[in-house]
């Protein structure tokens, strides 16, 4: 569906932007921030605290990410940038915070996973991007 809602859409501005990238990169924030949400909620059930928070910004990190590469006719290469090393940066220090509770917690495996992932594809989708 979202590779069909974006072959219809006007993109005038999308010089540079690989859109299979882009959505497989508006994919993994996706699975991210949903993966953040439920591990937030259970750590707050298990008084892990640090790590509820890390999870909560990555959730809303990834979501505004994801919504900033859905809205193409906004696009401004100087901010799609640094908001995507953002994310990446959150998602990062959320993998290691949730990687240090894999072992006892699946929750957290399962959520550094998912950040690890939106990392990549973050990583991939930068690249691609002109300049």
């Amino acid at each position: 569906m979202m590779a069909d809602m974006m072959k219809s859409m006007q993109m005038p501005s999308m010089t540079g932007m690989d859109m299979t990238m882009m959505q497989g990169c508006m994919e993994a924030c996706s699975a991210a921030a949903m993966a953040a949400t439920m591990c937030a909620d259970a750590d707050s059930g298990e008084n892990m605290g640090r790590c509820a928070s890390m999870c909560m910004n990555t959730a809303d990190v990834a979501t505004t990410m994801m919504r900033m590469m859905m809205r193409p006719g906004g696009y401004d290469m100087d901010v799609m940038r640094p908001m995507m090393s953002a994310c990446m940066a959150m998602g990062e220090a959320c993998a290691a915070e949730c990687e240090m509770h894999a072992e006892m917690s699946e929750h957290c495996r399962i959520c550094a996973s998912a950040c690890r992932a939106m990392v990549d594809a973050c990583s991939k989708m930068m690249s691609g991007m002109a300049s």
